[in-house]
């Protein structure tokens, strides 16, 4: 009997029992987050200025909610990296569906946000406030990574509007993966810079 799974529900234990996923604690496995990343231009840098600040403006009054953070954080930091243009297209609602070797479990669900350019995925987490953690979208974000079709290698990014973690996916016999720190706005400076530069040099890679 088929055994289906929704990709909301879904927990880390359950990808490491049905696809054998494991985690790898090594940064030169994921290195791409920290190395040749591109620099950003003055105008860039004001830009996500101004997103921070809307971002710290807007948690005066809670809860941040998801739709929210797509319109005042994600959209403005995708836009100012030109994710809007070729290569890249959003789709939003993107369903997927993952069955194990044996067909004996499938998972099914929809990814709230969607940047695709075969290998890039991005997601808001799916607490619908922004107070969770990333690790919240974590076991989710996998899944769908999994899933993509036709790639070995897969990046994945996850926020919740003031946090952001990256993530790298490599398939195969034993699927294998691993995280980017976690970069928060509340820390001092700005760490939109080095999201941007990542993703920036994520999307070199992928395109």
């Amino acid at each position: 009997m088929v055994q289906t799974l929704q990709a909301e529900n879904i927990t880390l234990r359950q990808l490491i029992d049905f696809y054998g996923l494991q985690f790898v604690d090594d940064c030169s496995f994921f290195a791409e987050w920290q190395e040749a990343l591109p620099e950003l231009s003055e105008s860039e840098m004001q830009l996500l200025d101004q997103v921070k600040a809307g971002y710290l403006n807007l948690r005066n009054d809670p809860p941040l909610l998801e739709n929210t953070v797509n319109a005042a954080i994600l959209s403005p930091l995708l836009f100012i990296g030109k994710f809007y243009l070729p290569p890249f297209h959003i789709k939003l609602e993107k369903s997927i569906e993952l069955s194990t070797e044996d067909q004996n479990v499938v998972i099914k669900g929809r990814l709230d946000f969607l940047l695709l350019n075969r290998q890039l995925w991005v997601t808001v987490i799916e607490s619908k406030q922004v107070a969770y953690s990333v690790e919240a979208g974590l076991d989710q974000i996998l899944a769908y990574m999994l899933a993509a079709p036709h790639q070995n290698t897969v990046f994945g990014m996850i926020t919740s509007g003031g946090s952001f973690m990256f993530l790298k996916l490599v398939k195969g016999a034993v699927p294998q993966y691993a995280t980017s720190n976690i970069f928060d706005l509340r820390n001092t400076g700005n760490e939109l810079y080095d999201v941007l530069s990542i993703l920036k040099r994520l999307s070199q890679l992928t395109g």
